[in-house]
């Protein structure tokens, strides 16, 4: 029988004794529902010594009718079964020390002054109802419990309930979502996390513990190929450390960077990925680790054979290089295919960066078109690849110290002149400045600027500026509050650049460092953005006929024009040359295994 209390019908307009009819009056055998034990603690000396003013009496019709002086009905329906329970309750009434007639006597465990009907039975039935209703939470607990699992398993569990509920419907979620791609409620579509994939379940061989080496892009390609290679060992992949004793020293570590449970949660149909260590292992490195660096741009047979049998034997294996270890070409599709997924899809930023990166999007697509210029003209760059042409000699005499002040860079003596000859070398800012003008890019073009500090300084920008006023900078862009969190991090400055890089127009690297590779091949992917491959030997000899007076101004721009018609990011095929990895195309620039007619991921399966 329901628990629901009905109140009964009072009549106050009449002092005199009146007949009411009451809801309950419907029930068989003159059931009263009574509730609010407590309510009948606090009255049961008050229904037992004496007259209380502020009783009523009252009278239910038919066999249920209860009657009392003072015309108002007590409120009975308070009380809970337990202690109170009518056998027959017709003509009870109240004779100003108790309620009497009806059948009405003391039950509830033999406690004095609570009124009850008969004795005994009222537990019961409490009892009864607290099992029926622990065994029906009980069994919801536990279908809820196997339809969850069941589509978790299935890949099809989002907690939308809420969202739903909320008032949206199926056109308002559809609409947060297309928001959320767009970029406009990132924050509002991670309130509602994405549904895991189903966990793979292996016999893992051991951990593999991975120490990368470079800036942000060449550590990005290098996470990618080690995620690859544990997989196809079925090892387990420790979180990897990034670089911290290069040049730029930045300390951030790889939560400061890329979204953490996001890169295991996303790969976890692929492989485990921890962390850290188990303790038990902890403490075992700290005193023993055996650490290698993988040979460059080898095969999967490699690691098979040399690699596999180590860390079933050490449990631990330690690689403190990351940079080019897997091939560009030769491994089977469903590698390569991984290397793509965990590059496009694995290795997200943090919130803080792709909140700032979108602001940074969003400000200058207010203005129209734009295009990123990867003007990679920094110190490090200079000194490292011993480019000084444009440079004093007092410049050339710094940058040729700091790359002997640096141990690990083995090559010391470098011919400037015979290596931009080759077209090895980035161009300097009066160079590109020209190339700009000759493919066509007019004086209101807006440009970023998408690099670290450009060696020189203002001055060296000079000649770009005259010639592009609408030159901008993150710095020039975001306030220093803004940037202050990112200040002294130069990976996590570049994540923006690399943010903003995807988004624009058009993309123009001044050298194919990690950065122009990878953002090609990940714009590749985007749907064949524009992306401009600048051909730096051709460009070299035709900037030196130009500013040798043997072509005219018209000449030049028609054959820079004409050497780049090709080079625009159009589909391509990556040019292979066995035996010559360095020579070859560079995988991360172009991932033809993963990217379709229409520029999507391909199907993994």
């Amino acid at each position: 029988m329901s628990r629901r209390a009905y109140r009964p019908l009072i009549d106050l307009s009449s002092s005199s004794q009146k007949t009411v009819s009451h809801p309950a009056a419907r029930y068989d055998s003159a059931f009263v529902h009574l509730t609010n034990h407590r309510r009948l603690v606090a009255q049961k000396a008050s229904l037992i010594a004496a007259p209380h003013p502020t009783l009523p009496s009252f009278r239910i019709t038919n066999t249920t009718a209860l009657v009392g002086p003072a015309g108002r009905t007590p409120p009975f329906h308070r009380l809970p079964s337990c202690c109170c329970s009518p056998t027959s309750a017709a003509g009870a009434r109240y004779d100003g020390t108790s309620w009497e007639g009806g059948g009405w006597s003391r039950g509830g465990r033999g406690r004095p002054g609570m009124a009850a009907v008969g004795s005994g039975g009222g537990g019961g039935a409490r009892r009864r109802r607290a099992w029926r209703w622990a065994m029906r939470a009980a069994a919801s607990a536990v279908v809820w419990t196997a339809v969850v699992q069941l589509a978790s398993v299935a890949g099809l569990f989002r907690p939308r309930v809420l969202a739903d509920c909320a008032g949206g419907g199926a056109g308002k979620a559809a609409a947060s979502g297309l928001a959320a791609l767009a970029g406009e409620d990132g924050a509002a579509a991670r309130l509602s996390p994405p549904a895991l994939v189903p966990k793979r379940i292996y016999r893992s061989n051991g951990y593999l513990r991975v120490t990368c080496n470079g800036g942000l892009n060449q550590m990005r390609a290098g996470i990618c190929d080690m995620v690859t290679i544990a997989r196809h060992l079925n090892l387990t992949l420790v979180v990897p450390e990034l670089d911290k004793r290069s040049f730029w020293a930045d300390p951030s570590d790889f939560g400061d960077i890329f979204d953490v449970d996001h890169f295991i949660n996303s790969l976890r149909d692929e492989l485990m990925i921890v962390k850290e260590l188990p303790l038990k292992l902890q403490l075992r490195t700290k005193k023993r680790l055996y650490s290698m660096p993988p040979v460059s741009w080898s095969n999967e047979t490699y690691y098979l054979k040399r690699v596999l049998p180590l860390a079933r034997k050490h449990k631990v294996i330690h690689f403190d290089k990351s940079d080019a270890r897997l091939a560009n070409n030769g491994l089977p599709i469903q590698l390569q295919r991984l290397r793509c997924r965990v590059n496009f899809k694995a290795l997200r930023f943090t919130p803080q960066i792709e909140a700032l990166g979108r602001k940074l999007i969003s400000t200058l697509q207010r203005s129209g078109q734009f295009v990123v210029l990867h003007l990679r003209y920094e110190m490090d760059m200079l000194s490292f690849s011993g480019c000084t042409h444009g440079c004093s000699n007092k410049e050339t005499e710094e940058l040729t110290r700091m790359r002997y002040a640096y141990p690990w860079w083995k090559e010391k003596e470098i011919d400037s002149e015979a290596k931009r000859l080759q077209g090895l070398c980035p161009l300097t800012p009066e160079e590109i400045t020209l190339v700009l003008k000759a493919l066509g890019f007019t004086k209101d073009t807006l440009i970023y600027i998408a690099s670290g500090e450009i060696y020189g300084g203002e001055k060296r920008l000079a000649v770009l500026k005259a010639a592009y006023p609408k030159l901008v900078r993150k710095e020039k862009i975001l306030s220093p509050d803004e940037l202050r969190p990112f200040q002294n991090h130069s990976t996590q400055m570049a994540a923006l650049d690399y943010m903003v890089s995807l988004a624009s127009d058009i993309f123009i690297p001044s050298y194919d460092g990690n950065m122009a590779r990878v953002v090609e091949g990940h714009r590749r992917y985007m749907g064949f953005r524009k992306t401009i491959q600048l051909d730096r030997k051709k460009l070299v000899e035709l900037l030196d006929l130009y500013q040798g007076g043997v072509l005219s101004w018209d000449e030049f721009s028609d054959a820079v024009k004409e050497a780049h018609k090709s080079r625009m990011g159009q589909p391509t095929e990556r040019k292979s040359i066995p035996g010559q990895p360095k020579e070859e195309d560079y995988f991360y620039a172009n991932p033809q295994e993963c990217i379709g007619s229409n520029g999507e991921l391909r199907d993994f399966s």
